[in-house]
């Protein structure tokens, strides 16, 4: 098999996934890693060869963006303090404590090397994390915990990994340099993700074609991260500013297409590339035993005492910072969370797609040609750390769930989106009054656009109505819906007829083409 075919394999297997990990209740990621697990051990299939430093440019910008993409900045403000809590302060303790236990278990080994590793095992994975999250239908505030831990923690851990490596390399370390680094990186990624995201709209608003737009938009994640990382900042924060920034200044109101594109192929993005990644972790353990050889079970013991620290620090420093935060917080929006909800977030902490890349981007050799010390056995540990997260956490995630009886806030959220519609249809109904004013429309015109439209408030909203009014909107609805049933039968007419005169002799498919879709667009309107 050639590296082009298993790719396509793992492609298929991504997409395949999906329904299985609907039926089976076991994340789309989890499966993944086990299809590439199940293949690192078929002898005919080769061993990947991607180069490490190529990893993380072109799979976690994609990814990263995708993810921010659906936030805003002021959801992001409303978390500030887990995000301080988990993404910067968490991942600092877990590093520090991973090193020192490393250390003490092997005291030949340079601090630095220990910083290293456990820095790129500090960072739990976004995609992982929201994957299982919304598989088993957790609460959206501890969802969105999830996502602004994953998408800032990979800020903190690269640049502490960097400077770690450096220090291995080159033997060199300054705490003051390292803290200067930090922030320097932070600020160079602030600026080039807004000056990338202020360029994006400007120039999308040249293009007018939906398509152009969203190719656009794919360029965006990985121009900034190469572009920071090019500046000595961090890419990874360089894209979650720049999809904030586009998030917060969506396309206008009206642009239909924009968005029926641009979130079908940002779907199909998250949905290959995730599956792709995650199979690169199961398929990765071949070559990762393969440089160990036979020395991996006397490894096996100082794998453990590693994943035993990462499990029980970050189950240490959520208890107290739960209980912190429920004692600080004022707003509504920064909800605390319980104990329950606690514990759900610890266990929820698996670790991915980083963790892969930076222990596989660890240099072979040091500034003076010697080897870089330890490197088969960090290499093997972080991938242990991996597969007993995504494995043992990820399958059980869901157990843990149901036992703790979690409440998955289904009725709140359903609540909250009858609300939002009630307030959306309440406005087209002032912009009716006003139109009505405005243009003189015929009362029997107006009347029967008010009609329709109380006629969808009674529906989903009917607690807002009385009985008698709700069931003569049901009884209006159901006729709609006939009505709307057969609009939909005279629209697949006119595909079929557009469809047969695109194979016509002499016909212009891309005439075919255009029509096509604005019968598409007809029927996403009903």
């Amino acid at each position: 098999m050639t590296q082009l075919s298993l790719l396509f394999v793992v492609l298929l297997a991504s997409v395949v996934t999906i329904p299985l990990a609907r039926r089976t209740g076991v994340p789309q990621p989890v499966l993944m890693t086990v299809v590439g697990l199940v293949m690192a051990l078929v002898p005919q299939i080769p061993n990947v060869k991607i180069e490490p430093e190529l990893i993380l440019p072109l799979v976690l910008p994609p990814l990263i963006f995708a993810v921010a993409r659906r936030s805003s900045v002021r959801y992001f403000r409303a978390n500030i303090r887990s995000i301080l809590l988990l993404a910067v302060a968490l991942v600092i303790i877990t590093t520090a404590a991973v090193a020192g236990v490393l250390h003490w278990l092997v005291p030949a080994l340079p601090l630095a090397a220990a910083v290293a590793l456990g820095a790129l095992v500090s960072p739990p994975d976004p995609v992982a994390a929201v994957a299982v999250a919304g598989s088993i239908g957790l609460p959206r505030r501890l969802v969105a915990v999830l996502e602004s831990e994953g998408l800032f923690n990979d800020v903190t851990a690269i640049v502490i990994y960097s400077l770690a490596i450096e220090a291995v390399v080159s033997g060199d370390f300054s705490a003051t340099h390292a803290v200067l680094r930090f922030i320097l990186s932070a600020v160079v990624a602030v600026v080039i993700g807004i000056a990338l995201g202020w360029l994006n709209t400007r120039l999308a608003g040249m293009l007018e074609d939906p398509t152009q737009q969203v190719a656009l938009n794919l360029l965006v994640p990985f121009a900034a991260y190469v572009l920071a990382e090019e500046a000595h900042g961090s890419g990874v924060l360089a894209v979650v500013v720049c999809a904030l920034y586009l998030a917060d200044r969506a396309a206008d109101a009206e642009d239909v297409s924009f968005r029926l594109v641009g979130n079908a192929f940002w779907e199909i993005v998250e949905i290959l590339i995730t599956g792709v990644a995650f199979g690169l972790i199961g398929l990765e353990l071949s070559t990762v035993l393969a440089d160990v050889k036979d020395s991996w079970r006397g490894m096996l013991g100082h794998t453990a005492w590693v994943i035993a620290t990462v499990v029980l620090v970050r189950l240490v420093w959520l208890l107290p910072a739960a209980w912190i935060s429920s004692r600080v917080s004022h707003g509504e929006e920064d909800t605390p969370i319980s104990w329950r909800e606690t514990v759900v977030l610890w266990w929820s902490g698996m670790r991915g797609v980083a963790t892969v890349a930076l222990a596989l981007g660890i240099p072979l050799l040091l500034a003076g040609g010697e080897p870089f010390p330890g490197r088969s056995e960090i290499v093997f540990i972080a991938f242990g750390v991996v597969l007993f997260t995504l494995l043992v956490q990820g399958l059980s995630l869901p157990w843990l769930v149901r036992l703790l009886r979690l409440d998955t806030g289904h009725d709140r959220h359903e609540r909250e989106v009858r609300e939002l519609w009630w307030r959306a249809a309440k406005a087209g109904l002032d912009r009716l009054a006003e139109l009505e004013e405005e243009r003189g429309l015929p009362p029997e015109v107006a009347d029967r656009l008010r009609e329709r439209q109380h006629d969808r408030l009674a529906r989903l909203c009917p607690e807002k109505y009385e009985e008698e009014e709700a069931a003569e909107a049901r009884l209006r609805t159901s006729q709609w819906q006939a009505a709307a049933e057969v609009e939909q039968e005279m629209i697949a007419a006119s595909r079929r007829e557009v469809l047969a005169a695109r194979g016509e002799v002499g016909s212009d498919p891309e005439i075919a083409d255009q029509v096509m879709r604005g019968l598409d667009l007809m029927s996403r309107r009903r």
